[in-house]
C-alpha cells in the first residue's frame, strides 16, 4: 500500500484556515504555522507532507503560494525534498522545547541598517515616469486587455522586450519565443515541471532557487566556481539542465569566461541538455563593457530568465523567459489556460515604459547611483579596514568582502549587535559543494569554501547609507 501523507489539520491545526482568510501575507502565515508544527513536535522528522497542489486545494490558496512556502522552508532546513520521495520534515529539524532553548543575551529586535543584497531602494522607483506610461497604456489598451489573460503574456510587452533584449543583451528571439512570468523563481518553477531533472547549479547561488527546484522534485548537483565563473567542464551527459549566472556570477562576481561560454553551449548541443541563464545583474555594470547573453550563442539550447525586480521593483512581479521553440508550448501549458500571475495593465505599462525610452533612462540613472554607492563602500573599507579584500565589484548590486578563515559567523553576529542586517557567503553555498570538490590545495581559487560577507549596497536610503557603512566597518575583525 502506498505511503500516505498527513492532512492539513494534522499539520497546521484547526485555526489556520481562519488566519489565512485575512488580508495579510498568506505565504508568511503558512510558513510560520509549518515551522511551529515542526518546532512543537506535532510534525516529527521524516513526516511526509502533502504535495503542494493538494495542500493548496485544502487551504484555498494559490498553488504557487504553497510551492514558494515549501521551497523557502527547504532552503531554511526545516523541510527536505527529494525526487520520488515528496516533501518531508527534515531529519535534523527536531522539536525544541522552551526548557531547552539556549539563552542568548538580548540584541536589537530588528535591524537598524540593511545591507542584505537583492533589493533596490524602494524610494528610487520612478513613480512619475511609470505613472505617465500607465496613463498612455490604459488610454490606448485594446479591449481584450481587460478580459481573461493570455498565459503567453501581452503581445505589446513581448514585442517591446524582444527589441530591448536584442539591443541591450544581444538576445536572439522573436516575440513568439518570449513567455511572461512573475519573476525568475516562477520561471524556474515552470521549467522544473516541463524539463524535469536532474540539474546542476553553481556551487554558490541563491538557496531559494535550489529549494524551489527541490520542492518540484528536481535535485541539483553543484559545479565549482572560480575567478572565471562556473567550471562547466564538470557537466556530464546525465545532467538535464544547468543553472548559471554568466553575466555576473552570483554572489561571487565576475562574468563567465568566453571559453566556458562556448564550452557550455557545446555541452548542451552534444547532450541535448539545457542551459538556464539567470540574467542576474545583467544590466548593472560599471568598470567594463557589457557582456552579452549566452542565449545569443544558441537560442535553441539556452533559456534566458530575466525580471524587473532589481532594475525597477520586486513589487511589480513581472519577469520573462526567452525559450527555445520546442519549449514554448509546454511552458505556456504549464502556466494554465489563463494568466494568473502578472497583471495585464502592469504588462502594458512596462511595454510603454520600455518603448518610450523611460526604462533605458532609469537604468542609466540607477547605474550611476549604484556605482557611486559601490565606490563609497570600497573607500570606507580602504580607510577603516584595509586588511580586507573586496571582490565582485565590476557589476551588480552587491560586493563580497573576504574575511580571514574561520571568522565569518562571528562577524555576522557582530553585525547583528551593531543593528546591521548582512549575510555571510556561506548562506549561498550549495550543501553538496564540499563533497563534490574534495580536497583542494588552493580552495579559494578552485571555488572551495571561503569566509566572507555579501554586502548589498542598493537597498538603504541615501541618508542612511553612510551609517550603514560605519556599522559594517565596526563589525569587521581587526587587521
Amino acid at each position: 500500500m502506498a505511503e500516505s501523507w498527513v492532512n492539513s489539520a494534522e499539520i497546521l491545526g484547526s485555526d489556520l484556515p481562519l488566519e489565512l482568510s485575512g488580508t495579510g501575507n498568506r505565504r508568511a502565515v503558512l510558513m510560520s504555522a509549518l515551522r511551529e508544527a515542526v518546532r512543537s513536535g506535532r510534525l516529527s522528522p521524516g513526516t511526509r507532507l502533502p504535495p503542494y497542489r493538494s495542500l493548496a486545494a485544502d487551504l484555498g490558496l494559490a498553488r504557487n503560494t504553497v510551492a514558494d512556502a515549501y521551497a523557502e522552508l527547504v532552503a531554511e532546513g526545516w523541510l527536505a525534498a527529494r525526487q520520488g520521495s515528496g516533501t518531508r520534515v527534515a531529519e535534523r529539524a527536531a522539536p525544541v522545547t522552551p526548557a531547552h532553548r539556549p539563552r542568548t543575551p538580548e540584541r536589537p529586535s530588528r535591524p537598524v541598517h540593511d545591507l542584505v543584497q537583492g533589493q533596490p531602494d524602494p524610494a528610487a522607483f520612478p513613480r512619475t515616469a511609470w505613472l505617465a506610461s500607465a496613463r498612455r497604456a490604459l488610454a490606448t489598451a485594446p479591449n481584450d486587455a481587460f478580459g481573461p489573460g493570455d498565459p503567453h503574456g501581452r503581445p505589446e510587452l513581448r514585442r517591446a522586450l524582444a527589441g530591448y533584449l536584442a539591443r541591450v543583451r544581444g538576445v536572439r528571439a522573436s516575440p513568439e519565443r518570449i513567455v511572461i512570468c512573475s519573476g525568475a523563481a516562477h520561471g524556474l518553477r515552470l521549467l522544473a515541471e516541463v524539463v524535469g531533472g536532474p540539474w546542476t547549479a553553481e556551487a554558490y547561488g541563491l538557496p531559494f532557487h535550489r529549494g524551489l527546484l527541490a520542492s518540484h522534485g528536481v535535485g541539483t548537483r553543484p559545479v565549482g566556481v572560480d575567478r572565471d565563473g562556473a567550471r562547466v567542464g564538470e557537466l556530464t551527459r546525465r545532467d538535464r539542465a544547468v543553472l548559471l549566472t554568466p553575466a555576473h556570477q552570483f554572489p561571487t562576481g565576475g562574468p563567465l569566461h568566453p571559453a566556458r561560454r562556448a564550452a557550455v553551449v557545446d555541452w548542451a548541443r552534444s547532450t541535448g541538455g539545457l542551459v538556464v541563464e539567470d540574467d542576474y545583474d545583467g544590466e548593472f555594470r560599471y568598470d567594463r563593457q557589457p557582456v552579452g547573453a549566452v542565449q545569443g550563442l544558441d537560442p535553441e539550447h539556452v533559456v534566458l530568465l530575466g525580471s524587473v525586480s532589481k532594475s525597477l521593483s520586486p513589487a511589480l512581479r513581472i519577469g520573462w523567459m526567452v525559450l527555445p521553440e520546442r519549449l514554448v508550448s509546454p511552458v505556456v501549458a504549464a502556466k494554465g489556460e489563463r494568466e494568473q500571475f502578472s497583471s495585464a495593465t502592469d504588462q502594458l505599462t512596462l511595454a510603454d515604459f520600455v518603448d518610450s525610452g523611460a526604462y533605458d533612462r532609469h537604468v542609466r540613472r540607477m547605474r550611476q547611483r549604484h556605482r557611486r554607492r559601490r565606490d563609497q563602500l570600497v573607500a570606507a573599507l580602504l580607510q577603516r579596514a584595509p586588511h580586507v579584500r573586496v571582490t565582485g565589484i565590476a557589476a551588480g548590486l552587491h560586493a563580497v568582502v573576504e574575511l580571514p578563515p574561520g571568522t565569518e559567523r562571528s562577524v555576522v553576529r557582530a553585525a547583528a549587535w551593531q543593528g546591521l542586517a548582512v549575510e555571510g557567503l556561506a548562506d549561498y553555498r550549495h550543501p553538496g559543494a564540499e563533497q563534490a570538490e574534495g580536497e583542494q590545495a588552493d580552495s579559494a581559487r578552485a571555488g572551495g569554501a571561503r569566509d566572507g560577507l555579501v554586502v548589498g549596497y542598493a537597498t538603504p536610503a541615501e541618508h542612511a547609507y553612510p551609517e550603514a557603512l560605519e556599522a559594517l566597518c565596526r563589525s569587521l575583525p581587526p587587521g
